[in-house]
């Protein structure tokens, strides 16, 4: 007797191996992340250029930093509620020219204010794409290495933050229109966005719960077309439904049902500490990173050193992703985030208290590497811990939390460099990633299972 045929759109899903077209989604939503990235990366070093040439005071290159964050807060928010209710695909696509255009408009800025104004709409498109994405990709993604995916999703960030860095090092200090031209590179994502229109297939999950069947199977049949003579896993992980706890809504259908379940008695304890880590982790991450020119710029490196500086830290993301993607389907998601959570505190009190060349850059290049692949484990969690009708509002809610930490931390920044310096600095941010590690283990670990098609 053999088992009955898959028939839903979730079940087909799960039971593909690898195939071409899931690369494709992969490095097409990966691109997009890494323009992404590009832009964040930039503005530090630009940041350190303006201070310079446009003699700015530490309170204004703060806002620099942090207007774009409260774009990215409310871009997060609304963009995963309009995710789901228009479409993963539309909106990725929506979210890249916005940024896209407003970051090549910010090339041609002649003073503060304007460049403010911009940043905002900048921060707009870069806070909506990236719960989009890593949602669109994990609804598309089997459930066996569905983990894996979003981390390697994740992983094209320190692609486009290793291009910031290059551009920061070659470009930025090359004349004194090199920040001009760095933003003029940023442009790039608007371009990009016709291919992900085009180019990209409408998340199957999300269409057939929106009732569009016949579009949702001609999405699935393209991948299973492709997975044609590939052989498949021959002990694939259990992907058995989530049980629905009793009383849970079954379905979110509006916006206003959406917002109420995140906190329903179902997924209250889940959003509670899925919030409290993305605030913690941007806290550090935002306030780390976006200050390490600048910072060691102050220690005494001229521009050009401390680019070169940033530019080998970055590098280390790399395999902290790659660590990760391996890890979160062998140690689960929890143990895996959270483990490198406390990496990361123990690097940030190691960073902020290095004396020299090579203590600098291997404690930096520690801290970059627990940090990054802390963040593709986030990335990978996020979406698996709400139903399909309420993953993009779940995801972009969270990451709007979030976006909070990282608009007060850029401004915390010069106060506690003034009050205690790098080595109190640091420490802050070390506490802020022991708090996201404790909260970790509040989430639920859905390693190996099927996503909720509710």
């Amino acid at each position: 007797m053999t088992d009955a045929p898959p028939t839903t759109v979730s079940e087909r899903l799960d039971r593909l191996p690898f195939t071409r077209r899931h690369l494709r989604v992969l490095t097409g939503s990966g691109i997009g992340w890494a323009l992404d990235a590009m832009d964040v990366g930039l503005i530090s070093f630009i940041i350190a250029a303006l201070a310079q040439q446009w003699a700015l005071e530490p309170t204004e290159t703060a806002w620099i930093a942090s207007i774009g964050f409260v774009g990215m807060a409310i871009g997060a928010s609304v963009g995963g509620l309009l995710a789901d209710r228009f479409g993963r695909r539309q909106v990725f696509a929506l979210t890249l020219v916005v940024y896209g255009l407003a970051t090549g408009a910010s090339a041609l800025v002649g003073g503060l204010a304007l460049l403010l104004v911009l940043r905002f709409f900048v921060g707009l498109g870069l806070g909506a794409e990236l719960p989009v994405a890593s949602t669109y990709v994990s609804e598309l993604a089997p459930a066996r290495i569905r983990g894996r995916l979003v981390v390697l999703l994740e992983a094209f960030w320190a692609i486009g933050w290793t291009a910031a860095a290059l551009i920061g090092y070659f470009v930025i200090p090359g004349s004194e229109n090199g920040w001009r031209w760095a933003f003029a590179l940023g442009a790039i994502p608007a371009v990009y966005a016709l291919i992900v229109r085009w180019g990209l297939p409408e998340s199957a999950r999300w269409l057939e719960r929106r009732g569009r069947l016949a579009e949702a199977d001609r999405v699935v049949r393209a991948f299973e077309a492709d997975a044609a003579g590939v052989a498949v896993a021959a002990d694939p992980m259990p992907t058995e439904r989530p049980p629905v706890a009793d009383g849970a809504t079954s379905v979110a259908s509006s916006t206003g049902e959406r917002l109420r379940m995140l906190w329903s008695r179902e997924f209250r304890v889940r959003t509670a500490c899925l919030w409290l880590v993305w605030f913690c982790v941007n806290f550090s991450y935002y306030g780390a990173f976006i200050w390490i020119p600048t910072i060691l710029v102050a220690q005494g490196y001229d521009l050009v050193r401390s680019f070169g500086f940033t530019l080998v830290i970055t590098l280390a993301q790399l395999p902290g992703y790659a660590a990760a993607a391996w890890l979160i389907e062998v140690w689960g998601r929890r143990a895996t985030l959270s483990i490198f959570l406390a990496g990361s505190a123990v690097s940030a009190i190691l960073f902020g208290t290095a004396a020299g060349e090579p203590a600098v850059i291997a404690t930096g290049m520690a801290l970059s590497f627990f940090n990054l692949g802390a963040w593709g484990a986030l990335y990978a969690v996020t979406p698996e811990m709400y139903p399909t009708s309420l993953r993009a509002t779940g995801s972009g809610w969270a990451a709007g939390a979030g976006r909070i930490a990282s608009i007060v931390a850029p401004l915390t920044v010069p106060p506690m460099l003034a009050l205690g310096g790098a080595p109190a600095l640091f420490v802050l941010f070390a506490v802020f990633f022991a708090i996201a590690a404790t909260a970790a283990w509040g989430l639920a670990d859905r390693r190996g299972r099927a996503l909720d098609d509710r």
